[in-house]
């Protein structure tokens, strides 16, 4: 994204690129390879130069961002479930 790029949307990108970097760090499936991924979609859309395109893009990293997070979130609740009641039943609150 160098060129005729605006410099806040190369910034927007650099960050958006840096967050979904750490967050690649602690995905749940390393099979999946995330940040390999991340990076050849950012080398291939360098050359958009078009701002609407850019901010597409942007928009549609900030949702991939979002359902990464919800994914982390997700297998951390997971997580310490299983270690909770990995022995025995969950308690259900019944009034007898």
């Amino acid at each position: 994204m160098a060129g005729s790029v605006p410099q806040d949307l190369r910034y927007r990108a650099i960050r958006l690129y840096k967050e979904l970097h750490r967050l690649g760090r602690d995905y749940p499936d390393p099979a999946y390879e995330f940040n390999k991924r991340l990076r050849r979609v950012y080398e291939k859309k360098a050359n958009i130069t078009d701002r609407k395109a850019i901010e597409e893009n942007l928009a549609l990293g900030e949702h991939v961002k979002k359902e990464v997070l919800a994914m982390l979130s997700l297998k951390k609740f997971r997580h310490l479930k299983r270690s909770y009641y990995d022995n025995e039943r969950p308690r259900t609150s019944s009034t007898t």
